[in-house]
């Protein structure tokens, strides 16, 4: 863990280059100090069929989800979840231009109880 979700409407694509937003979104949870390298993922699914408020079809959204281990407190996620919106904020910043644009981002904790893991990329990063 992390896994960094963006799920966005298909009327994006010509808009936003999702490739380099996830970029973005990896070098910003990195740049917390929170987060180890070879646990962050950061990922980006298209929403062909959608319905936004009013209907008009240039109406968009990109939804951000992010599912953390617990251990954290509420001052570094909420840091976390800062950083994360004021830089997809400002990359963003045209499409605020048009009143046809949402975005939002919510953190979730993982309940370790019921969450299973194997990774083979930790052993490579940690040198070992």
């Amino acid at each position: 863990m992390p896994h960094f979700s963006i799920e966005y409407s298909a009327n994006l694509d010509a808009k936003v280059d999702m490739s380099e937003l996830c970029a973005l979104v990896l070098r910003t949870v990195l740049g917390t100090g929170l987060f180890e390298t070879g646990a962050v993922r950061v990922r980006a699914f298209r929403a062909e069929a959608y319905a936004i408020a009013d209907s008009l079809p240039e109406n968009a959204f990109l939804d951000m989800s992010f599912r953390i281990g617990t251990g954290r407190s509420a001052e570094d996620k909420k840091r976390t979840g800062e950083a994360v919106f004021s830089a997809v904020s400002e990359y963003l910043a045209p499409l605020f231009e048009t009143p046809h644009f949402a975005l939002s981002l919510e953190i979730r904790e993982i309940d370790p109880v019921l969450s299973w893991k194997k990774n083979a990329i930790h052993p490579r990063l940690r040198g070992k």
